[in-house]
């Protein structure tokens, strides 16, 4: 290490332990002398230290010269920002250093809240042995923790300088599927902080689907599967979740994949001109169904506090038919008889997911919907105030992304070909790679292999993405198999949703990155 200077600090306020591991190096030291050995500046060619390690990459580091911040057994985290308390507890437990308030000393980690920018960005400043992470909100506080954590993992301590970092996407998320195959609460728990150290902010949950309904019910008790999540458990995913600034979303997929909801309402079930039985559809022209679904839909809008819930609307089996009208007359006559002669099963259930999409709003949410539920033309319009989650261009009827970009749609990126994580691979699904993520996809590739233009690729038009994975096979890969199968895509999605969308190196070199932060 060379010579170090020796600073001998006197009569130092106390330390409020937050940690209980135990380690006599955490507590307080209150009132006796304290020896700090700091390291000399670098000399030479080493005058300034290495750019911060983390994932997804920092995006502005203005390395100095200086000594940089390693912690000591005097190390402490600071905050006198009561929201910052659990930011605080949180690093000073990782770190295993003691977390408190008051003025921060030399060795210490500050956080604070104060200046202007970006809501989640932050400013992480590393000056003469002492770290500053300041943000306009606790979510950007949160985020320059993650880098400082990350890269004294990576390094061992963190250079002088200053990052200035923030996301270029506001939504960087993980869909799962918990309907098909049953994930614990501790698995989910484990992603939420996977999730929470990469900086994305969302976890979407698909509740229901044709093969099961996983969540605990008040409302319709008779249509829950096990084994489920009760709703303690959701609580508790969505307190840890809180923990780490990313918001729980809740989708109760419907007019279709209700299958299990069907199997105990058979009544409701979709059947065809020649009794034929439309999988996993509901009939939309029967008002029972309209009930149960939105019975759903407020249950779990109450029980998910965030900003959004998922209204679904994709692979309706009364609009992928060839002639659906002619499948299914009674729809086709019930649509004409609301809404005019000119009007068919499309604008049915346009109508169904608008009146979803109110109950919703009614309950204080965002709603969003898969873009097959967003039919073109029609007599009925989607109502506004949704959001578009955009996964195919394989549908009947099929509408490119720049079609809902024109008319002025929110879109968030879930493409299947490199987002979908689909067990098994069926229907020609291969299990996407990270270093494909990395390498070409960007939010701006909404449907296949190719970019919309530039003019609708901002962050107002697509606000971010989402990695799925769907369990269609689910008996096809283990949870543990899931786990690390994501790992590395997880980590590419998040590196492009934070960055500008380029990749920051080669892909070896980001693969060893993300195993050093982890």
């Amino acid at each position: 290490m060379g010579a170090v200077v020796v600073l001998t600090l006197i009569g130092l306020t106390g330390c409020s332990s937050d940690d209980d591991s135990g380690d006599p190096e955490t507590k307080s030291t209150a009132g006796r002398s304290q020896t700090v050995q700091t390291p000399r500046p670098p000399a030479g060619p080493d005058r300034v230290g290495p750019a911060p390690t983390a994932v997804p990459s920092v995006r502005d580091w203005k390395a100095v010269r200086g000594p940089g911040w390693k912690p000591t057994k005097y190390t402490r985290v600071v905050t006198d920002d009561s929201s910052l308390a659990g930011e605080a507890k949180l690093l000073a437990s990782e770190l295993k250093v003691d977390a408190a308030k008051g003025e921060a000393r030399p060795g210490d980690v500050e956080l604070k809240r104060g200046g202007g920018g970006a809501r989640e960005g932050y400013v992480l400043s590393s000056r003469e042995g002492q770290i500053k992470i300041t943000g306009a909100a606790d979510a950007g506080v949160f985020y320059g923790t993650r880098t400082l954590l990350q890269t004294y993992r990576a390094q061992g301590r963190f250079a002088e300088g200053t990052v200035r970092d923030k996301p270029d996407r506001p939504q960087r998320g993980f869909m799962l599927d918990i309907a098909r195959k049953h994930f614990s609460a501790s698995w989910i728990e484990a992603r939420v902080r996977q999730l929470g150290d990469l900086k994305m902010n969302q976890l979407q949950l698909h509740l229901s689907d044709d093969q099961a309904f996983r969540i605990e019910s008040d409302t319709h008790p008779e249509v829950v599967s096990d084994p489920h999540l009760t709703k303690a458990q959701i609580r508790r995913i969505i307190r840890l979740a809180k923990s780490r600034h990313i918001e729980v979303i809740p989708e109760i997929d419907s007019p279709g994949h209700l299958g299990a909801v069907l199997k105990a309402h058979p009544d409701l079930q979709l059947r065809s001109a020649s009794g034929n039985v439309a999988r996993g559809a509901i009939d939309i022209g029967k008002a029972k169904s309209a009930k149960i679904v939105d019975d759903l839909l407020g249950e779990y809008a109450d029980l998910f506090p965030g900003t959004y819930a998922h209204v679904g609307g994709d692979e309706y089996q009364a609009l992928m038919t060839e002639d659906p009208a002619t499948s299914y007359p009674g729809l086709a006559e019930l649509a004409r008889k609301r809404y005019g002669g000119k009007a068919d099963i499309q604008d049915l259930a346009t109508d169904w997911i608008n009146k979803r999409a109110a109950v919703l709003r009614k309950h204080g949410k965002k709603p969003q919907v898969w873009n097959d539920g967003m039919h073109r033309g029609g007599v009925v319009k989607p109502s506004r105030g949704r959001e578009v989650a955009y996964w195919t261009g394989k549908e009947m009827g099929e509408r490119k992304p720049e079609e809902y970009l024109k008319e002025g749609w929110k879109v968030v990126n879930l493409n299947d070909e490199y987002l979908y994580y689909v067990l098994g691979q069926p229907n020609q699904f291969t299990y996407p790679t990270g270093q494909r993520i990395y390498e070409s996809w960007t939010p701006a590739v909404l449907r296949g292999t190719s970019a919309v233009p530039s003019r609708w690729a901002g962050r107002d038009r697509i606000l971010g993405g989402r990695f799925a994975v769907w369990c269609d096979l689910a008996g096809a890969q283990s949870v543990g198999e899931v786990a690390r199968g994501i790992r590395l895509p997880l980590a590419a999605t998040s590196q492009k949703l934070w960055g500008s969308g380029e990749p920051d190196g080669s892909w070896g070199a980001f693969v060893k990155r993300v195993s050093e932060v982890e």
